[in-house]
């Protein structure tokens, strides 16, 4: 096969896998669960705002887990799956390992609505409506969640490890993280608003407290207190990324201009002239950056679902289902239960 040729086949798969996944999130719906499980939204809703009401954190927190599944081979509900003896899971992957927070949250909904609609909705799903209700008790913005996702019965560590952005990434490498997933530059800026809410450890901004030109110095020195240079020494120890952690707003975006960013990353939006635009538009006009973080988190909560009879709809949302429990009988029997209410 000739080189052009082979170019092109390779071009046709592509395109063939890119139809696929959009077909798979086109056959998302918001009234997924209208008749299968009425009460989804509203057991959601209240234990998400237990949740944050014990510990403001935890909107953050929600959110956060959200992005690092979808991230990874898109919204499937991989990142809650512990490692077994056979089994490695992406918990332990650099970016989540000793950081990512909100299991706990996550079995407390399921087990909710495993009592009241059995079998019917998938972790991944759950995991993309505690996300939003995070986001909303912290005073954020709301959207319209589609629904349908099934869960994976595998994980990739390997991707977890890659293609999570570091908080060391420059503006090249976010734009890049971001755009192989899909979105625009104006996306990833939009999307990386997120952290105006919830804390970071020592481990991902020490080199910038240290090293950084682009930071307030009197920020870094109060920082340093916090994070001592020496790896090792308070990895675990937490800073805010901007003053108001518990407040949805645009804070975030105001500290960038102060060169007040947590991450190196963070300071990095300030990189380009059309960046720096955005940043500034955010900081000038709150109710848009309200607006377009909600599109941005429409389209992220789309990347990749599992749908139909693929996958499954796991009871513990820790392990993939006894090999007795198929997606496809959970199906079926969602259709029944459609037809009886």
């Amino acid at each position: 096969m000739s080189s052009s040729s082979y170019a092109g086949f390779i071009a046709r798969i592509l395109v063939f896998l890119l139809v696929i996944e959009t077909g798979n999130a086109a056959s998302l719906s918001p009234d997924f669960y209208a008749s299968t499980c009425p009460k989804l939204d509203s057991i959601v809703r209240h234990k998400v705002r237990k949740a944050v009401q014990q510990d403001p954190r935890m909107g953050a927190s929600l959110l956060r887990l959200h992005f690092h599944d979808c991230f990874v081979n898109g919204c499937d509900a991989s990142v809650l799956l512990d490692d077994t003896p056979t089994f490695i899971g992406e918990k332990t992957a650099l970016p989540n390992a000793n950081s990512l927070r909100g299991f706990e949250v996550i079995d407390d909904i399921k087990t909710k609505l495993e009592k009241s609609c059995p079998r019917v909705v998938s972790c991944a799903d759950i995991t993309t409506l505690a996300a939003l209700n995070g986001v909303v008790e912290l005073g954020g913005p709301s959207w319209i969640v589609p629904l349908g996702r099934r869960d994976t019965t595998t994980a990739n560590i390997t991707a977890a490890n890659n293609d999570l952005p570091p908080p060391f990434s420059n503006l090249t490498g976010l734009i890049s993280a971001f755009s192989r997933k899909g979105f625009t530059t104006r996306e990833m800026v939009t999307l990386s608003g997120a952290h105006t809410i919830g804390l970071a450890r020592c481990t991902t901004f020490r080199d910038r407290i240290y090293n950084d030109t682009d930071i307030d110095p009197k920020f870094a020195a109060s920082l340093r207190a916090t994070c001592p240079r020496a790896s090792g020494n308070g990895d675990n120890n937490l800073a805010p990324f901007d003053p108001t952690p518990t407040a949805f707003n645009n804070d975030y975006y105001q500290n960038l201009k102060l060169q007040l960013g947590l991450l190196h990353s963070d300071q990095q939006l300030l990189g380009s002239s059309s960046t720096r635009s955005q940043v500034q538009k955010y900081i000038d006009d709150p109710t848009a950056f309200f607006n377009d973080f909600a599109k941005a988190m429409v389209k992220m909560s789309r990347l990749g679902p599992i749908t139909g009879t693929q996958g499954q709809i796991r009871i513990n949302c820790r392990r993939v289902n006894p090999s007795g429990v198929n997606v496809k009988e959970v199906v079926e029997e969602q259709g029944n239960m459609a037809r009886t209410y």
